[in-house]
């Protein structure tokens, strides 16, 4: 049988990020931690995790992890039809990994309802589209919004639309780099903001225009803040046209490109046998999504 309090410390420190976190959020010390973690590794007889900075788990440790994440959501189903068992009468919550994008867009809107309705506290994850699912096969969350189809064993993926991202750029930044009008042939000799090292929006963009995705960039991983450097001239970049259209209206970013977009896919990946609550989040999103995503 399972220790959870072991499994419970090897979650702990994973979500958290370290020993001296996980302690706090356990209300336990440090060295409590630390030994649960070498109590569990010597109960599977391999180690759980790799002692980096910050720690992640092994092969082994991530298994367990999906387990203690789906044990937690069943839990929260049990306590609904036996309520005596729920002793402290608290919110549910939830771990859910999403894009910043979806974060400073249409996430809110779509789930807000949701989350009130149901006592429902999240705690989000933010990464890159592109790597959101890595938090999912680790164990770290329970859903995750990325732009992959292809689930982690034992999950399910749902499509919920598309986001529209389009080549912006200040009308100072435009003036300066190109005074004769936008040559599609130059944005790759002109400076561009990237969202971070895993974004390769700009990459897949500049390809599509034939041209070499070798560039000079600023890394700005920052929604809100990616924004603020366009407006204020820094460079060009990608953003999805659901952050921007005030700027566009008012002119104070431009299309660089009209008519030539990208369309990224998002997809809703959940734990298959995830409980009564992230099946109807799930039904939830599949609803509201569509008004704000690209079908």
């Amino acid at each position: 049988m399972f220790d959870y309090k072991l499994l419970s410390a090897l979650a702990a420190v994973v979500e958290q990020a370290g020993f001296e976190r996980a302690a706090q959020v356990l209300g336990i010390s440090q060295s409590a931690v630390s030994q649960r973690i070498k109590l569990l590794e010597a109960r599977v007889g391999q180690p759980v995790l790799v002692r980096s900075t910050p720690p992640g788990p092994t092969e082994i440790g991530q298994r367990l992890l999906n387990h203690v994440q789906q044990v937690r959501l069943l839990e929260r189903d049990l306590q609904g039809q036996v309520p005596s068992l729920d002793e402290e009468g608290l919110p549910d919550r939830l771990r859910i990994a999403l894009n910043a994008d979806s974060l400073a867009t249409w996430w809110a809107g779509a789930v807000g309802d949701f989350c009130i309705d149901h006592r429902l506290l999240l705690d989000l994850v933010v990464e890159d589209q592109e790597v959101g699912l890595r938090r999912m096969r680790a164990g770290e969350v329970a859903a995750c919004v990325c732009a992959s189809e292809r689930p982690v064993s034992g999950a399910r993926s749902l499509r919920l639309g598309a986001m529209r991202y389009l080549a912006l750029a200040s009308p100072t930044f435009i003036a300066r780099h190109f005074p004769q009008g936008v040559d599609a042939t130059r944005l790759n000799r002109v400076p561009v903001l990237v969202f971070g090292p895993d974004d390769t929006l700009q990459h897949r963009y500049l390809s599509s225009l034939g041209l070499h995705e070798s560039f000079e960039h600023h890394l700005c991983p920052s929604s809100e803040g990616f924004v603020r450097m366009l407006e204020a001239g820094l460079g060009w970049g990608l953003v999805p046209d659901l952050q921007v259209r005030d700027q566009l209206h008012d002119g104070t970013l431009r299309d660089l490109l009209p008519g030539h977009c990208i369309e990224v896919p998002l997809y809703w990946h959940h734990w298959r046998n995830g409980g009564q609550l992230l099946n109807r989040l799930t039904s939830h999103l599949a609803r509201q999504a569509a008004q704000w995503l690209v079908p």
